[in-house]
């Protein structure tokens, strides 16, 4: 009976291994326009699984020539209901990057955890930052950028905007030297005495006074300028989300590169 306990057991460790390691295995890479070659695939791959362990998030990256003649936003629907990614759970926590390269369409979407993490504003930020390199055919960086950026901005709470000058690490350390020097700064002044001398010191106020005063007007200068049209940056703002065929929610961005 002892015997049967630990060659179970034995079993069970040399299994381990293999099960923590699946999930890694899945693809998330889903290059079908063939924009990047087989050693970019890796290295992505390799990056997604390891951000997305980190945030028990399924980074998906979907390129297309055509789209199977779909909209950009519907195809990237169907992806998900019919391949069901996600790190938890079939059609779990995941956000895919979808492209049409035929109608030069980009789509950001998120679900479940990432729907909340990754709202539509959030998105909208993500692919104004990875437009310039899709456009410029640096599709590798634009991937690489779309991984890592929504790896941070899904370590801030909702309604938090993660590009807020505040929240960056160096301008904290900054402030605080800073905030450090202006007291240390404020000791030394109050440790070397105080001056008592100020103007009034050697003033005789019986036979000071203003002598004379006067105004005078020279001019009014009115200058116009023109308002400043405010640009939405690559392919204008749109997506907002919606649902897919299968009734699967998601936050979403789109626009053109």
């Amino acid at each position: 009976m002892v015997k049967k306990y630990l060659f179970i057991f034995a079993f069970l460790l040399i299994l381990w291994p293999f099960s923590i390691n699946a999930h890694a295995a899945e693809q998330k890479i889903y290059d079908h326009a063939g924009l990047l070659n087989n050693d970019q695939i890796q290295r992505l791959e390799a990056l997604a699984n390891e951000y997305g362990a980190k945030r028990d998030t399924d980074f998906i990256i979907l390129t297309t020539n055509d789209a199977d003649g779909k909209d950009i936003e519907d195809y990237m629907g169907d992806f998900y209901d019919e391949t069901a990614p996600g790190y938890d759970k079939p059609h779990g926590n995941t956000v895919i990057l979808a492209i049409d390269m035929k109608k030069r369409d980009v789509f950001l979407a998120g679900f479940k955890k990432a729907e909340k993490y990754l709202d539509s504003s959030r998105l909208d930020s993500i692919r104004y930052k990875i437009t310039p390199d899709l456009s410029s055919g640096d599709y590798e960086h634009a991937f690489e950028t779309f991984i890592k950026t929504s790896y941070k901005y899904m370590g801030f709470r909702p309604g938090v905007d993660p590009d807020n000058l505040f929240f960056n690490i160096w301008f904290q350390i900054i402030c605080s030297l800073g905030v450090a020097g202006i007291i240390v700064g404020i000791m030394a002044y109050n440790s070397g005495g105080r001056i008592t001398i100020n103007s009034s010191t050697y003033e005789d106020r019986n036979k000071s006074r203003v002598l004379d005063k006067r105004d005078v007007f020279i001019r009014t200068t009115t200058t116009k300028r023109r308002k400043p049209t405010e640009s939405s940056g690559g392919g204008g703002r749109g997506g907002g989300g919606g649902f897919t065929s299968g009734g699967h929610s998601y936050s979403g961005s789109r626009g053109k590169f």
